[in-house]
């Protein structure tokens, strides 16, 4: 037993709550909140990997009690409680939200005077509930998760306090109704069908064939799972939803929020490919649902003139990257994928709190209003283009790397259109992008446009350099990542 795995659960609980009952008291919350915040990716780094059980113990060590009649069954594999896994990979992906949503914590802090107990309730309580859906191996637990994630999602943007937020909140909340239904009706087709919700065993009963892999029961409960993934991802039809979620959140939270979003449909990804990649058309539906967000997200990007919009469409259609990768099925198309996922986490959080400053100067993201403003930090400027070019895949950073490997994978499986269709995405999403810098940055400043704050926060700098500095490394020695990730794809195989 390794009790460092459920600590990474438990203490963002913990956290949560405490800052949530010292809401009043700034000093408390804002110390609290960096120490646990610190705590989280350092404990990412130092557990050992292994798998903590919960209310039950390994079926190896209950075997032998199990009565005479049940011996060398499948009931006698079964795990009779929940499991929590935590090997290299998740110690990547846990690390790296940990690193966001510290520099995230610390930019909120630094922008506002008064700092808010159920903001930064929602925040750990998030970071809590999306670490255990990485790391747990049952899939009804997982759903549970995805619920409190979504839920605490929807918490962050009215607790954002921004225009329409309300609005936005109740309309995610409601989709979410149809989401986590669907969800859940699924994962008890499969439960119905296989007698556990372990993912382990599921996918021990469908591969050894104790049962028809094709039954209309597991091809619903697919069709359900694939439906909540969607919601949970921000894939069409959802991506419209999705970001204007990230709209309207602040900065710091649409940061936050981005790298739930990842996990999530990392860790639901992940699991439709170990159960579920055998049924004929899998591959298929995946890559027809990246190639939708690839080209709505980045098309509607391209013709938004709200900086925060098009920043989080971008987003969303960097998740079509993602996709794509499981869609393709090869082991590099799946390593792409995973690197492409942690990319993210770090790229649209740079580009959320850098440009995101703008906002904090003006009170405006509308581009028709601004302009001038790399007079007023170069600095700032400067790491917010060169963000935009590691999202567009421009070398030497890490957004090149991963969209590399997916156009290599791609080629070599054979889908040619595949790989000219990254290409072309990657392009637009680099003149967009660029477009929008000029227009804020470079054009001459309106007359009219007046500023709420004279000055960029040195922490909000610090927190940018920092991310840019990973993308940079990881740009550089993507082997850092990619030694871990290639085996683990080659695992799903």
């Amino acid at each position: 037993m390794n009790y460092l795995i459920p600590l990474m659960v438990v203490i963002p609980i913990l956290a949560a709550l405490i800052v949530n009952i010292f809401g009043g008291k700034d000093k408390t919350v804002k110390a609290i909140s960096i120490v646990v915040a610190i705590i989280i990716p350092l404990i990412a780094i130092i557990a050992s990997v292994g798998v903590q059980y919960f209310g039950g113990h390994n079926p190896a060590l209950i075997a032998s009690s199990l009565p005479s009649n049940l011996l060398g069954t499948l009931v006698a594999s079964y795990n009779t409680g929940i499991v929590y896994v935590f090997e290299n990979i998740e110690r990547i992906f846990i690390f790296l939200m940990g690193i966001v949503a510290f520099l995230a914590i610390l930019t909120y802090f630094s922008e506002k005077k008064e700092v808010s107990g159920p903001y930064l309730y929602l925040i750990f309580m998030g970071l809590a509930s999306v670490t255990a859906l990485i790391l747990s191996n049952d899939i009804f637990n997982m759903y549970v998760f995805f619920e409190i994630t979504a839920l605490t999602q929807v918490g962050i943007i009215i607790a954002s306090s921004t225009e329409e937020n309300y609005e936005i909140a109740l309309k995610y909340l409601i989709l979410g109704s149809i989401g986590g239904p669907m969800l859940l009706l699924g994962i008890g087709f499969v439960l119905g069908t296989i007698g556990s919700v372990n993912i382990s065993d599921i996918v021990y009963v469908i591969s050894h064939n104790y049962l028809n892999p094709y039954s209309p029961s597991l091809t619903i409960g697919f069709a359900l799972i694939l439906f909540g993934w969607l919601y949970s991802a921000g894939l069409p039809p959802f991506h419209t939803i999705k970001s204007a979620v990230y709209s309207k959140a602040r900065p710091n939270g649409a940061a936050i929020l981005q790298g739930f979003s990842v996990l999530s449909m990392l860790a639901f990804g992940i699991v439709l490919y170990k159960m579920f990649a055998y049924i004929p058309y899998f591959n298929t539906t995946i890559i027809v649902f990246a190639i939708l967000a690839m080209v709505l997200a980045v098309a509607m990007s391209a013709m938004e003139v709200d900086f925060r919009r098009m920043i989080a469409f971008l987003a969303v259609g960097e998740l079509g990257f993602i996709a794509l990768g499981f869609g393709i099925g090869t082991q590099y198309s799946i390593a792409a994928a995973l690197f492409q996922a942690a990319n993210e986490i770090l790229i649209t959080a740079l580009l959320f709190i850098g440009f995101g400053t703008v906002y904090y100067l003006t009170k405006t993201s509308d581009t028709r209003k601004l302009g001038g403003l790399i007079a007023i930090d170069s600095k700032m400027a400067i790491m917010v283009l060169l963000g935009g070019f590691a999202l567009a895949g421009v070398p030497p950073f890490n957004g090149f790397q991963s969209k590399l490997m997916l156009v290599q994978a791609a080629l070599d499986a054979g889908f040619t259109e595949l790989a000219i269709l990254a290409i072309i995405v990657s392009v637009v999403i680099f003149f967009t992008f660029v477009k929008a810098f000029h227009t804020v940055y470079l054009q001459p400043k309106p007359k009219d446009l007046k500023f709420a704050h004279e000055k960029i926060s040195k922490v909000t700098v610090f927190s940018v350099a920092i991310l840019l500095v990973i993308c940079l490394i990881l740009g550089i020695f993507p082997n850092i990542v990619t030694d871990i990730f290639i085996p683990f794809a080659g695992g799903l195989i």
